[in-house]
């Protein structure tokens, strides 16, 4: 009878996976805006004449506040002091109020032609209402990875974060494969961003749903859990997180990882155009077998993660097909779309090797009282490379890779910044070899399984 008085909602397996399926359509709404606008680079240069480092400096907007404003670290203190459920409702709040303004600066409304600064002012009001996304969905994100951490902590943790990165990743292929055609339908570059502002309205009421299955696990517990008290979160535990090791190779892990495939898809289109003569309609559509195919694989190396263990050196294997896959995108050989569809589904293999590994890992490395902390600091030197690589690839391309032929037309060569994506991933297996190392050292556990026996 007392073992019966120690379950816990989350033991139930019914209850835990509702619980993912539920968060991870907030953050499949949230992804689908994320990269709403990646196959409209040539559309936007046709209809409003933004240049490709236009078009880098909007996308690397993502980052500005988080970076800058040091918004994700004040969200990730947030979510350590305030809890799951108050900080989610506010991150969803905010993503729906950065799509608003990024539709609103796309569509027909906005009068083009003026300057901000002596940049082009639609570009920079995209880049403000992306910018205000960015911070919602990056603290969506923490929240939702501490959330899983809650619930499949001694379950399975690393499945469970494979299927809300394999669900979220969703968004992302419906953004690359629909929203071009949905543009072109409607006449419009805003109607694929009002799409994604209206999912992201369903979304945020998903999450509030999440909060009435949050409140009965905290009654679940014995001891007193509330939102606002289960952490005991302190300032003074920044200093333990940064003067981690191991937290810093994961960190540093993470952002050259990731910067060698989110900034890639937003020009990924654009290249399936121009290099390999990949129609315009269905140009988007080779680039989200990526997202598709890592909706069957993060899920499967998940499991194996928390059956077998094998953390770091998954990490490694990923990292060193991340510079296969740009190697080949940037040789001129093969200029065929079925040549390009292969590499792109190696890089989906890629894409979820690293992050079925890595986010799993950080909840051995860091205490969970301090993951919501720890979460945001990843996230945040991750934002340094989604706001940098976007405008380092566009000014590359209009400076180094743009040609105009004598018949008038444009034409690309895409050798340099796929060799800058390489490098990427170079320096991202020495940082993978390096983690394996103080895994060894100090004992965290990443090669071993996530499940108890």
């Amino acid at each position: 009878m007392k073992e019966e008085t120690k379950k816990k909602l989350s033991d139930s397996k019914g209850a835990r996976w509702a619980a993912l399926v539920v968060v991870s359509f907030t953050m499949m709404c949230g992804y689908f805006i994320t990269d709403v606008m990646a196959p409209l680079e040539d559309l936007l240069m046709r209809t409003y004449g933004w240049s490709s480092t236009e078009y880098g400096l909007f996308t690397g907007a993502y980052g500005w506040f988080n970076v800058f404003l040091l918004m994700l670290i004040l969200g990730g203190i947030i979510l350590d002091k305030m809890g799951v459920r108050f900080t989610g409702a506010m991150a969803c709040f905010l993503m729906v109020g950065g799509a608003l303004v990024k539709a609103y600066a796309v569509s027909s409304l906005f009068p083009v032609g003026g300057t901000i600064f002596g940049i082009n002012s639609q570009v920079i009001v995209a880049g403000l209402g992306f910018a205000i996304f960015g911070v919602g969905v990056e603290i969506t994100g923490v929240t939702v990875s501490k959330i899983i951490v809650k619930w499949f902590s001694g379950h399975e943790l690393a499945l469970a974060m494979g299927l809300q990165v394999a669900l979220a990743r969703v968004g992302t292929a419906f953004a690359l494969s629909f929203s071009l055609p949905l543009a072109k339908h409607f006449q419009t570059v805003a109607a694929p961003v009002l799409l994604g502002a209206l999912m992201l309205c369903i979304g945020t009421i998903a999450f509030l749903v999440y909060h009435v299955m949050d409140r009965k696990l905290d009654a679940s517990i014995e001891r007193p859990a509330t939102a606002e008290t289960e952490e005991g979160f302190q300032l003074s535990d920044i200093k333990m997180i940064i003067t981690n090791k191991g937290f810093w190779l994961i960190a540093i892990l993470c952002v050259l990882f990731y910067s060698g495939v989110f900034p890639f898809l937003k020009f990924a289109t654009k290249l399936m155009i121009y290099k390999y003569n990949v129609p315009e309609d269905l140009a988007g559509v080779i680039p989200s077998f990526l997202p598709f195919g890592t909706i069957l694989l993060t899920p499967l190396f998940g499991t194996l993660y928390d059956r077998i263990g094998k953390g770091a050196t998954l990490m490694m294997i990923g990292s060193f097909m991340l510079i296969v896959v740009h190697i080949l995108f940037a040789m001129p050989i093969l200029n065929e779309w079925w040549f390009a569809t292969i590499v792109m589904i190696i890089l989906g293999v890629a894409f979820s090797l690293v992050p079925s590994a890595m986010w799993p890992s950080v909840a051995k490395i860091i205490p969970q009282k301090q993951l919501g902390t720890a979460f945001s600091l990843i996230f945040y030197v991750q934002n340094w490379g989604l706001m940098g690589v976007p405008m380092l690839i566009g000014w590359v391309i209009d400076r180094f890779a743009t040609q105009q032929l004598a018949d008038g037309t444009t034409a690309y060569n895409y050798s340099i910044p796929m060799s800058i994506f390489a490098v990427f991933g170079l320096v991202s297996v020495l940082i993978s070899a390096l983690l394996k190392a103080e895994d060894r050292k100090k004992g965290y556990g990443l090669e071993l399984p996530n499940m108890k026996r």
